[in-house]
Order: structure tokens, then C-alpha cells, then sequence
């Protein structure tokens, strides 16, 4: 059931994901430049026992091997992130041809096998070389996004239908600019919202580059999102999940590109924060994306909470499960948002683009038993199902992740994929979660498992 070039939604994917930091290692191989997730990983204290993304998975020379094991898996499609400075060292002018080089081998191997590609051009990587320039809080940013993805559709876009611009700018813009938990590492709140605005103006600026490199190209945009509900039944409870919502979730970006404004809950808190003149660019950003990514891996309660800038604060159930992250589980809160964003915005496609879980897996003789994942998975799976035959248009699931990586601050302390890594060895290991989904992918079934 491949699709036709015409037509990239004429069938179900079920594919893994990855980003480029988390897997690849070698980071400064071959004429590649230092992006700010090097930088801030080799900053002391600022990820679990120091670690950093030097070697990783070392994906940048076992990718041959990793696409095998795909293709063996029997997945349909992979979603991997391109490291935007391995290609331009300094973010903008010079072309580093090996990095291209190693992207161009891996879009061979993926073509070789039959696994359909999404690829995202940026997953948190910004060449420290930019960061130096102001980074997302530069207005210059968007060009100079948009001129690393006209660079990338040249080069690559003969065998990519399917591009993601960005991934999860809400977290760039939360973590790495306000919280300072993410690099860059800045405690801002005013370069949080130019970031937000930026990233949304890169977006944009991307878009149009990829349409005018590739016009059969299908752009979208993947998103942070998290299932949110009132901790009481009280007004103020009710009116901060909104708040809540419009913030961590899909509306803070898809509000501006569908329909030229930010969210209502949220734009009175937000706009003080937001560059000068933002209101001119609003026009400019509606620009309805072709697919929307969809990212999701747990929920929260949220009750009213006036100390905080936002006006709400979090909580978890107390009783509920929840993976080695402490990320409580539900499944529900997925096919909520599917269902919500359909609803709300009418996109023609959506995609599950990342999905899964962290828990505490052991190898032992040679195998790694995950029963907690696979069960994850399946009831993940089941939402999406349900919010297909609800007529969602989503067409398709991507497991974050393919192998177990570099979790960003948490380092090596924490395993999502459905494959094991021994970092140690680089060994790769097929976990029974693995297994469960590479059969549920071999059968390209879009029923209920």
C-alpha cells in the first residue's frame, strides 16, 4: 500500500522518529558546526552526569545498519530531523558538501528499502553561530530559516514529499528560553515571545521557500501538545485549562496560521511579551499549513493559580500510572486533541508524529522485555484508530523513538525507543515493543489491534 507522487495521504504510515542531536554523534565530523544543544551539553550542570550527544547512537555511520533494521521491522516511514549546522556550519552563506553528502546517503538507503521519508528541517538544533546573533529572538531569523530550506529542497527534495519545518516550537520558545531547562539555556520572558513569534515568521518563510523549490511538496508543522483538564469543576478552574491549553497546545500556533490571530484565551497575557508591532505580521502568517504534525505523550490537571504570569498551575492525579519520565498516562487525551484539531481547523491531513513512552528496561540474555510500552503503544494506537473512523484524516503514527537516544537535559538516563542501544558497544537490540509494532507495521492495518 504505497501511495501514489500525487497523492502522499493515500495510505496509513506506521513509521518511527528520531532528531538528528539525539542520534547521529560525530557532531563536528567532517566540516559540520556547533549547534547550541553541543554547546549547552558541554556547559557543566547543565544535563544528567554531563552527558552530551558525541557520540549518541552513532547513527551518523551506522545509518546503513539503522535502515536495515527498519526495513526489517517492516515500518513504512521514518521521520528524522536534518542537523541545520552540519549543512551551514555558521546558519547562514558557506555549504559544508559533506554534510549534504551524509543526507543525501541516508535518502538512498531510506529510497533503497521502500521506507517513505518525512523529514524535519529543524528539530532544536540552531547553529550556535546564529545563537551568537540573537538566535529566535532575531527578526532576521525567519530568513534565515527560509533560506536553509530553499538550500535543503534543492539539494534533497527529490526524494522527500513529506517536510515538517519546525518541531514542537513550543518547547524551543518554554524551555530554552524561559524555563532555561532546554539550550539555549536563557531565563527570558521577553525572548520567549519573540521566539514564539519567530519561530512562527520561520515557518511561514519555509513554506513558501519549499512550495517555490518543490510546489508538489506537502509542508507541515509538528506540535507540542499535552491533554488538559480543570482540576475542579469551578470557573476559574475551567477558564485556566483554556489558558492552559491555548498555551502548551496545538492553538498557540495553529490560531496564527489558519486564522491570522492568537489564541483569545491567551493573547492578553502573552502580547506584552510578543515583539513590537507584532499585530502587522498576523496577516502574513495565515498561511494553513498541508498537514499538521501531532506530538503527544501525556496529560495534566490544571486548577486557577493568580501568582503565576500565566494564571494556572499544574498537577498530576495522583493515582494515576505514569512512565519513568513521571508522565502520567492517557491515552484519551489523544484522541481528544486529534478530535479538537479537526474540529477546530479543518486541516486536510493530520499525522501522529510523535508518541511513546520512557520506562525502565533492562537488557537480560539478550533481549529486552517492555510489556509496559507495548501496552502504552497499543492503547495509544487504539485513540488513533478511533479518531480515524471518528473521521479524523490521520494518516499516520510515528513511535517516538526508533532507538534509545540522548534525551536532551536527562542525558542517557532515560530509554523511549523500541529499540535497545548499548551505548557502550552501540548494539542494537529489537525490544518485544519492537516487535509488537514492526508486525502491526508489516500488516499495514488500519484497524484496531
Amino acid at each position: 500500500m504505497k501511495p501514489s507522487p500525487a497523492d502522499p495521504a493515500a495510505t496509513f504510515y506506521w513509521g518511527a522518529a528520531t532528531a538528528a542531536y539525539q542520534i547521529e554523534g560525530s557532531p563536528l565530523a567532517d566540516g559540520a558546526g556547533r549547534c547550541i544543544w553541543h554547546e549547552f551539553s558541554h556547559t557543566p550542570g547543565n544535563t544528567h552526569a554531563g552527558d552530551t550527544g558525541d557520540v549518541a547512537c552513532d547513527h551518523y555511520h551506522r545509518f546503513a545498519e539503522d535502515v536495515r533494521l527498519m526495513r526489517d521491522m517492516g515500518l513504512g516511514a521514518y521521520r528524522f530531523s536534518i542537523r541545520w549546522p552540519r549543512i551551514l556550519p555558521e546558519g547562514t552563506g558557506r555549504v559544508n558538501p559533506a554534510g549534504l553528502a551524509f543526507y543525501d546517503r541516508l535518502l538512498d538507503e531510506l529510497t533503497a528499502a521502500g521506507i517513505e521519508p518525512f523529514v524535519t528541517l529543524y528539530h532544536w538544533d540552531l547553529p550556535a553561530a546564529l545563537q551568537r546573533r540573537g538566535g529566535w529572538s532575531n527578526r532576521d531569523s525567519a530568513g534565515w530559516f527560509g533560506d536553509y530550506a530553499a538550500l535543503v529542497a534543492e539539494k534533497l527534495g527529490d526524494r522527500v514529499r513529506s517536510w515538517t519545518t519546525l518541531n514542537e516550537p513550543f518547547v524551543v520558545a518554554e524551555q530554552g528560553h524561559l524555563v532555561g531547562a532546554h539550550a539555549p539555556g536563557i531565563r527570558n520572558i521577553y525572548a520567549t515571545g519573540h521566539a514564539i513569534h519567530n519561530q512562527l515568521r520561520a515557518h511561514v518563510a519555509a513554506w513558501y521557500a519549499l512550495k517555490a523549490s518543490r510546489p508538489q511538496a506537502s509542508v507541515g508543522i509538528a506540535l507540542h501538545n499535552a491533554a488538559v483538564w480543570p482540576a475542579s469543576q469551578s470557573e476559574d478552574d475551567v477558564s485556566a485549562a483554556a489558558v492552559a491549553h491555548a498555551w502548551h497546545n496545538f492553538p498557540l500556533f495553529l490560531d496564527p496560521l489558519v486564522y491570522g490571530s492568537y489564541p483569545a484565551e491567551l493573547e492578553p497575557k502573552l502580547s506584552p511579551y510578543l515583539p513590537r508591532g507584532y499585530e502587522n505580521d498576523m496577516e502574513g502568517l495565515r498561511v494553513p499549513p498541508d498537514f499538521v504534525g501531532i506530538n503527544y505523550y501525556t496529560g495534566y490537571l490544571v486548577h486557577h493559580d493568580p501568582g503565576q504570569w500565566i494564571g494556572f498551575g499544574a498537577e498530576k492525579e495522583p493515582e494515576a500510572p505514569r512512565t519513568a519520565m513521571n508522565w502520567i498516562i492517557r491515552p484519551e487525551g489523544l484522541h481528544a486533541i486529534l478530535s479538537e484539531v479537526h474540529r477546530r481547523y479543518k486541516l486536510p491531513t493530520l499525522f501522529v508524529t510523535e508518541s511513546g513512552a520512557a520506562f525502565d528496561d533492562h537488557l537480560s540474555n539478550g533481549a529486552v522485555h517492555d510489556p509496559e510500552r507495548t501496552a502504552y503503544l497499543q492503547s495509544h494506537v487504539e485513540a488513533v484508530l478511533r479518531a480515524r473512523d471518528d473521521g479524523v484524516p490521520v494518516q499516520g503514527y510515528f513511535v517516538w523513538s526508533l532507538l534509545d537516544n540522548f534525551e536532551w537535559a536527562r542525558g542517557y538516563s532515560l530509554r523511549f525507543g523500541i529499540v535497545y542501544v548499548d551505548f557502550r558497544t552501540g548494539e542494537r537490540i529489537v525490544k518485544d515493543s519492537g516487535r509488537w509494532y514492526g508486525e502491526l507495521a508489516r500488516t499495514r492495518s488500519i484497524a484496531t489491534p
